[in-house]
């Protein structure tokens, strides 16, 4: 609805550039003919502009197209299509199939709705099925069909059974789910015998508000369920359905999905969150008053030690490495292509967020998110260019295009490999979570025509404008010797010890993210999300401020690249929690679910790392600059 507003306003620009040039055009009668061709040109230009503008809306528009709850209206009577989208178990949410790969009754003639890019990104696949609901009309045990079923799909709906199955249904555009047997053991003739049950008597319970659908839900009657223990002969079935349709009290589906939110449950979550952020500001505010006294300290004794221009060695601590500690680290281009990639997710991040806060995104379609996540990944291409070229030349590196080339492929090429290798899984599973080839070709474009001239433009941006870089201090010649060093000031304790503190500010909430991705909760308050995010960047860097300013006062001047290990070190929690998760929390099992489940995991945490490691980084470079301009230098 945001993006579409903006079409009246793209109108009005457009109509106001016609006018000025028609004034121009006007002007030229009087005037030479290059008048005249400068009013053509200036006209052109502007409409070049506006469409271009347009071009742009039309995009985001068609991305977020499904993503809106639909606003069908509808009267008695009225044919409303009931898809079916998916079908797989209920433990494992990756590995999805389409609905009639199992031996239901299908239509003679394939009917599929036509799918979204987003909707092509999380796997669905809706066709168009035999049921028959139309708007407000009641009934009860309507034939849908009978047919008889052989040995074959009797054991395929046995094993179906066996590993929880359960379809995704899509009425009017809203999703609903229902399982499609059960099994119970039961005692015959001395043994355990597993009974199976298939479920043939559909009850379709329909909320409406007069001229709207607000909700469906789905069960089925038990006393009509098929017993289909017995795999060796042929079994008659005959499917059936009921329509009821019931008035809601409320007036639109997010009144809804509202009222779903229990306030209890709500009240649980914020206090969960609340307590965890008041622990976590208050462990920072407590290390803060520490360290801002410590270095209240060491600049007075500084300042009186300039004053009285003794120049023993009385000067220790960090303000003895002033010659080395703005002294550049090694492997620059790999060193500017994590800074670039870091501020690329944060814009990624933060974007994705913001839509999200608005309400561009509907709760039971994640496919939007995908598709923002994408566009803004291939907008942002030149940040992640601009950062990695100007840090780079600042650095006074030479090779300034493998920097930014480099910066390109550190994060994609590794996400590109992973999801390469799960789509060729998914494939070979025959999932409908396998993108197909048009899609992928969608994808490259995207990637070839827009985000990677993106980023090379974004490069020759950064190297061309780029400042000098402004230390406080000169750099010596020769490095200075760093002394031994205590085992709790070595790179890996600190690393370990550094991202507790973020990932505890996060712990609680991100149960709720994996619930969402990896099950089937619906995840809709984003808000929540975006304060515990904001959080997460405040300790981060907080904790690598303290913890370099740590490394600086036991002369160690090496701090570029610990500054980046130390702040992204929460990835690697979220990696352990992943495993925990995995482990203890879900029910996953099989070699696609593992491998989507750690492959694109993997991944997030790599994110991570790239991420709060740049924002480390970026708050450390900021906190030494500010001490070494406080104090006279050399």
């Amino acid at each position: 609805k945001f993006l579409l507003s903006l079409s009246p306003l793209l109108g009005s620009v457009s109509s106001r550039v016609e006018a000025r040039a028609g004034k121009a055009m006007q002007g030229s009668e009087r005037t030479p003919n290059s008048a005249a061709c400068m009013a053509g040109s200036s006209l052109k230009n502007a409409r070049k502009s506006v469409m271009m503008k347009a071009v742009l809306v039309a995009v985001l528009c068609m991305a977020f197209v499904g993503s809106a709850d639909a606003n069908n209206k509808y009267k008695r009577g009225d044919n409303v299509p009931l898809y079916a989208n998916k079908v797989g178990p209920f433990a494992n949410p990756s590995e999805q199939y389409e609905y009639y790969t199992l031996p239901f009754c299908a239509p003679k003639e394939e009917e599929r709705k036509q799918h979204h890019l987003g909707e092509v990104l999380v796997g669905d696949r809706m066709m168009k099925t035999l049921f028959a609901l139309p708007f407000l009309v009641k009934f009860e045990d309507r034939t849908l069909c009978s047919y008889t079923l052989k040995s074959r799909e009797i054991q395929t709906f046995q094993r179906a059974i066996d590993e929880d199955y359960y379809f995704e249904f899509i009425y009017d555009d809203l999703p609903f789910w229902g399982f499609i047997g059960d099994k119970e053991q039961e005692l015959v003739h001395g043994e355990n015998v597993t009974m199976y049950s298939l479920f043939t008597s559909y009850i379709f319970t329909i909320a409406h508000n007069g001229d709207e659908v607000l909700e469906i839900n789905w069960e089925h009657d038990p006393d009509a369920n098929l017993d289909i223990t017995d795999a060796s002969e042929p079994i008659d079935v005959h499917f059936k359905y009921t329509a009821k349709w019931v008035k809601s009290e409320h007036d639109s589906r997010e009144r809804v999905r509202e009222h779903k939110e229990s306030p209890q449950h709500l009240e649980i979550r914020w206090f969960s969150i609340f307590n965890s952020i008041v622990t976590v500001l208050l462990l920072t505010g407590f290390l803060a008053t520490i360290l801002v006294r410590v270095l209240k300290n060491d600049m007075l004794r500084y300042a009186r030690s300039d004053e009285e221009e003794t120049l023993e060695s009385e000067d220790t601590g960090w303000k003895l490495v002033h010659g080395d500690v703005f002294r550049f680290p090694n492997n620059k281009e790999l060193f500017c292509a994590i800074l670039g990639n870091g501020v690329q997710l944060l814009s990624i991040t933060i974007g994705v967020l913001f839509l999200a806060c608005l309400g561009l995104y509907s709760s039971y379609n994640r496919g939007a998110l995908f598709v923002a996540a994408l566009l803004i990944f291939a907008l942002t291409s030149g940040v992640n260019g601009y950062i990695a070229a100007s840090m780079y030349t600042k650095m006074e590196g030479q090779n300034w295009v493998w920097s930014v080339v480099m910066s390109y492929f550190l994060f994609l090429g590794p996400f590109f490999v992973a999801a390469t290798f799960l789509n060729f899984v998914a494939v070979a599973y025959g999932s409908s979570s396998a993108l197909p080839f048009g899609t992928v070709v969608v994808i490259l474009l995207i990637l070839t025509l827009v985000s990677f001239p993106l980023n090379i433009v974004g490069g020759i941006t950064g190297r061309n404008f780029s400042t000098p870089f402004e230390a406080p201090c000169r750099t010596t010649k020769m490095p200075r010797e760093i002394p031994p060093l205590p085992w709790n000031r070595s790179t890996v304790f600190q690393v370990a010890i550094a991202g507790l503190l973020p990932f505890s500010a996060i712990y609680i909430e991100l149960y709720y993210v994996f619930a969402s991705v990896w099950g089937h909760k619906l995840y809709s308050l984003y808000g929540i999300l975006t304060l515990v995010f904001l959080i997460l960047l405040i300790v981060t860097a907080f904790i690598t401020v303290a913890l370099t300013y740590f490394q600086l006062a036991v002369e160690d001047h090496h701090w570029w690249w610990r500054a980046v290990h130390v702040g992204g070190s929460a990835g690697f929690y979220v990696f352990a929690y992943c495993i925990y998760y995995f482990k203890f929390k879900a029910k996953m099992s099989g070699f696609m679910q593992t491998s989507f489940f750690f492959g694109y995991m993997g991944m997030v945490c790599y994110g991570t790392w790239l991420l709060l490691g740049t924002v480390g980084f970026f708050s450390s470079l900021a906190f030494v600059k500010y001490i070494y301009r406080s104090i006279k230098c050399d």
